[in-house]
């Protein structure tokens, strides 16, 4: 099996798709942090793509399971229901969605410095 399609990249694919969807949720957030009435959203991936794999850890045939698992996971949005950050129902946090904003931004360059540098090395092996 070649890096291409391996669990690790098909892993680290699916990573980039979450927090691709994480951060238009966080920019959506800051958009409406004056919009009276609106629910702030949220991304979730880890824990569903970890209670599959669990689920599929038992089987007889785990390699293949693990990789029909990733490659059909698929990150959650969700809208906040019981928080309330003003008395007009908004429940963006402006502060809280900045410091996740960075955060996001680090992971996204961190996962594509990983993408680059694996190409990098099968750039380097195909030329010699």
């Amino acid at each position: 099996m070649d890096w291409q399609t391996s669990n690790s990249a098909l892993l680290l694919e699916q990573s980039m798709r979450f927090l691709w969807t994480k951060q238009s949720a966080i920019l959506g957030n800051i958009s409406n942090v004056e919009t009276p009435g609106y629910k702030a959203k949220y991304v979730t991936f880890e824990d569903t793509l970890r209670e599959r794999l669990r689920s599929v850890s038992s089987s007889q045939q785990a390699s293949a399971s693990y990789r029909e698992v990733i490659r059909s996971a698929a990150p959650q949005m969700h809208e906040t229901t019981s928080e309330r950050a003003r008395m007009d129902g908004n429940s963006v946090n402006a502060t809280e969605q900045a410091v996740e904003l960075s955060r996001n931004a680090f992971q996204l360059q961190y996962a594509m410095t990983a993408i680059s540098t694996d190409y990098a090395t099968l750039r380097a092996a195909i030329r010699g």
